[in-house]
């Protein structure tokens, strides 16, 4: 095979370059990709130009790609019909209820639940990280002001509920990405590797436990502190602050006359997530036979269970999740058939960006085999990095990058198409290698004054956006500090 030495690791390291200077992460990407179309062409710029259309074509060549793809445009269409049925809406009055009865408790036990309730409606909310703080903020916000929590407070809890949780519970559009970009390194269960790297990916976990130990002993850092004073002696914002206002987001609202119903979310989240493991059983059943001829059904279903199809699964269980949202909304006499339709098309065009971002991944994780980057970054590193140093570096990587592109995505895309190959080269654990670049994205995101889910959470509590910055970033620092340090230890423990 041809030796492309450091002409390999160009392709990344010129789209994470173009990321950071021009945070456009599409464009980077397909410009790697064709600067590594180039490269193994010898620098033939036609033959390159029609490889790297060849290549993306070549994406839906793999069965396993174009489910992953198809599935992580429909998730749009179920988390629209859940948004246009008033399942989003019912879920908030139920929320309102549970607030009204916690009334009589007044005082700061009110100020500990109102607080708690706000981080567990980020918990529940796992389908769209956009949508998490929107509804957090819009819920929370008139009650955080009379009970004079400050609004930073809100949108810290919003944003470090958001994003942790979509990674953590990855029966989402966040799940599709990461397993697609695990099926282009070829691992052929990627929806158990993707489950297998929570256990480490420690920065979304210390992330909503701090959370909860910040409310229950009002751990407020400084800039925090601040905040919360100001509030309680009246003043809802810094003077000089300019608020980002939730109302001025484009806000997906109920179908007009439809009453707001909590079972019009869960039913559909509950078909999606029950439907994934049922299927993994199924695809991997047979498996099961051969494996525990004499074990008991259960042990069977648990053995299935780690060696079922995964990118099957959940696309099997979206599509059902539509179909009967579809029954659902059809017998109350919410949507026709023609608007059940129109809903589902809107929501997949709303989720292309996913799909385009997974297609170009995709393609530039083949690029990236073909040159043998990792191979080369790992032979390099081999020279001057212990492989007990990987994980620690892969998250110092990740966070750098998605904190100057704002964007998690775009970094997971980048990083595992290095991580993967140069943790098999250099003999280290490839989960904890995975876990570390997921974590890194998350971190580098919350901190990052450009990423998307920051600027919503501002907008979501009607803060300053630069106050929210400020206030959120010490806890960040610290948690990822503490990641960071996990990763080192381990990597020592472990190798």
């Amino acid at each position: 095979m041809h030796e492309y030495g450091f002409l390999s690791v160009m392709p990344p390291v010129i789209a994470i370059i173009l990321a950071i200077w021009t945070r456009q992460v599409y464009v980077s990407l397909i410009f790697g990709l064709f600067l590594g179309w180039l490269i193994i062409n010898d620098g033939n710029v036609f033959l390159g130009f029609l490889d790297t259309l060849y290549g993306l074509v070549d994406v839906f060549t793999d069965p396993g790609n174009t489910r992953t793809i198809m599935f992580s445009a429909l998730i749009g269409g179920v988390i629209l019909f859940i948004q246009r049925s008033g399942g989003v809406e019912g879920f908030m009055q139920w929320i309102n209820i549970q607030l009204e009865k916690l009334d009589q408790k007044g005082g700061k036990g009110k100020k500990i639940w109102v607080q708690l309730m706000a981080w567990m409606t980020g918990v529940i909310i796992f389908i769209e990280s956009s949508i998490s703080p929107l509804v957090i903020g819009s819920l929370f916000r008139p009650i955080f002001d009379k009970l004079k929590i400050s609004r930073e407070k809100l949108a810290y809890i919003a944003d470090s509920s958001s994003a942790p949780t979509c990674i953590l519970i990855p029966f989402n559009g966040w799940g599709a990405l990461i397993m697609g970009l695990l099926l282009t390194q070829g691992f052929h269960n990627p929806f158990q590797v993707m489950m297998q790297t929570i256990v480490f990916n420690f920065y979304p976990i210390l992330t909503l436990l701090g959370v909860v130990l910040v409310i229950l002993f009002k751990w407020d850092l400084p800039a925090m502190k601040r905040a919360e004073a100001r509030t309680m002696g009246g003043e809802l914002l810094w003077p000089n602050a300019q608020p980002m206002v939730s109302e001025e987001i484009t806000e997906v609202l109920p179908k007009e006359g439809v009453k707001p119903k909590l079972i019009n979310m869960v039913i559909p989240l509950l078909v999606m997530v029950s439907m994934m493991p049922t299927m993994l059983i199924y695809t991997g059943w047979e498996q099961a036979l051969i494996d525990f001829p004499q074990g008991s059904w259960i042990d069977r279903a648990f053995h299935a269970l780690g060696q079922g199809s995964g990118s099957p699964a959940v696309l099997v269980g979206v599509v059902v999740s539509i179909l009967v949202s579809m029954v659902l909304y059809s017998v109350q006499g919410i949507f026709n058939l023609k608007e059940n339709v129109e809903i589902v098309f809107k929501g997949i065009s709303g989720l292309m960006p996913i799909a385009l971002l997974l297609l170009f991944a995709f393609a530039i994780g083949t690029v990236c085999k073909e040159l043998q980057t990792g191979q080369y970054l790992a032979q390099v590193a081999r020279q001057w990095l212990s492989p007990s140093l990987v994980p620690f570096l892969i998250f110092i990587m990740s966070s750098f990058i998605a904190f100057s592109t704002g964007t998690s995505w775009g970094t997971f895309a980048i990083m595992i198409a290095i991580a993967v190959p140069m943790a098999r080269q250099m003999e280290v654990n490839e989960i904890m290698a995975v876990a570390a670049a997921l974590g890194g994205g998350i971190f580098g995101d919350h901190c990052s004054p450009i990423s998307d889910t920051t600027i919503l959470s501002s907008m979501a509590a009607a803060t300053d956006h630069i106050d929210h910055v400020k206030t959120q970033m010490p806890y960040a620092l610290i948690v990822g500090g503490i990641t960071a340090l996990l990763y080192l230890g381990l990597g020592m423990i472990m190798h």
